[in-house]
């Protein structure tokens, strides 16, 4: 087995690149590809007051590590304990995964408490336990290396064209359908409303132009992440208008994949002129996914 570990959050061009190293290396030595990662992200545990961050959650990791050519996924429970644990239990905890040939990283990968382990101590490790290790430089785009931060900043900021570039992909949400206030439905555009997972990263607030998959169906959809000023605001919403749809989906599982930021959130003087705003806000996703 060749295994590569890492946190992989987002599963970016960059660690897509990783994995067609090891894919390209494991074949060359007709070993088995495989990535291994970590649930919940570690920086959700052990920060104080950890941020919604997460890129991808460990469902979508291993499905994006596969599709990038890994042929299995090992997710490991990061918890209090795990984290607690030396270089050297952790390195024994991944070897008795199978028989451990190689084990690829990129340069700034840490492990064991404390980040007490680098890329010097796995391969004194490596030495001791039998595997090589490879290290996988990161790749730039647009100058800085591309990595999962560089992404989070440009979501934060609203600025989908370098987090797709960054990722090789649009970026999507998931989450559970639930039933809101019906304000969309009092407009003449009823919408659904997606509750992520806590820590999701979501975008900057604004009305987006984006892809809603529903099972195996993709639908063009308006919508609207923010806190809706125009009826006095409130809490973070994700909302979608599913343009040419009639179907009742509560407790459905759907993604929203942002495609195009079509304009900040504002206050409307009334809900006719919001109205006549989203009106225009179809016809630009109209144009925008065709």
């Amino acid at each position: 087995m060749h295994l590569a570990v890492g946190v992989f959050d987002g599963v970016h061009l960059g660690h897509q690149a990783l994995i067609r190293r090891l894919v390209g290396d494991a074949r060359a030595a007709g070993a088995t590809p495989v990535a291994a990662t970590f649930d919940p992200l570690p920086a959700q545990v052990l920060a104080q007051d950890p941020p919604q961050s997460t890129l991808a959650d460990a469902p979508e990791r291993a499905t994006l590590l596969e599709h990038a050519g890994a042929h299995d996924v090992i997710i490991f429970t990061f918890d209090t304990a795990f984290s607690h644990q030396s270089a050297e239990a952790f390195i024994k905890r991944v070897t008795s995964a199978g028989d451990v040939q190689r084990i690829v990283v990129g340069p700034d990968f840490q492990f064991g408490h404390g980040r007490e382990g680098a890329v010097p101590a796995l391969r004194t490790l490596g030495e001791k336990y039998g595997f090589a290790v490879t290290v996988v430089e990161p790749i730039s785009l647009g100058g800085p290396v591309i990595s999962s931060t560089r992404i989070r900043q440009a979501l934060r900021q609203g600025d989908l064209e370098t987090a797709q570039a960054l990722l090789g992909r649009p970026y999507s949400v998931a989450g559970t359908i639930v039933k809101g206030e019906q304000r969309g439905r009092s407009l003449g555009f009823p919408t659904i409303n997606l509750a992520p997972p806590p820590d999701k990263l979501l975008p900057h607030d604004g009305i987006y132009a984006t892809w809603v998959v529903l099972g195996d169906t993709r639908y063009r959809a308006a919508s609207s992440l923010g806190v809706r000023p125009t009826f006095g605001g409130g809490p973070r919403k994700l909302e979608a208008f599913i343009l040419d749809f009639d179907r009742e989906v509560y407790g459905q599982q759907a993604t929203i994949a942002f495609v195009e930021r079509l304009r900040d959130e504002i206050r409307f003087e009334s809900a006719d002129a919001l109205a006549a705003q989203i009106a225009k806000d179809v016809e630009q996703t109209r144009l925008a996914l065709r």
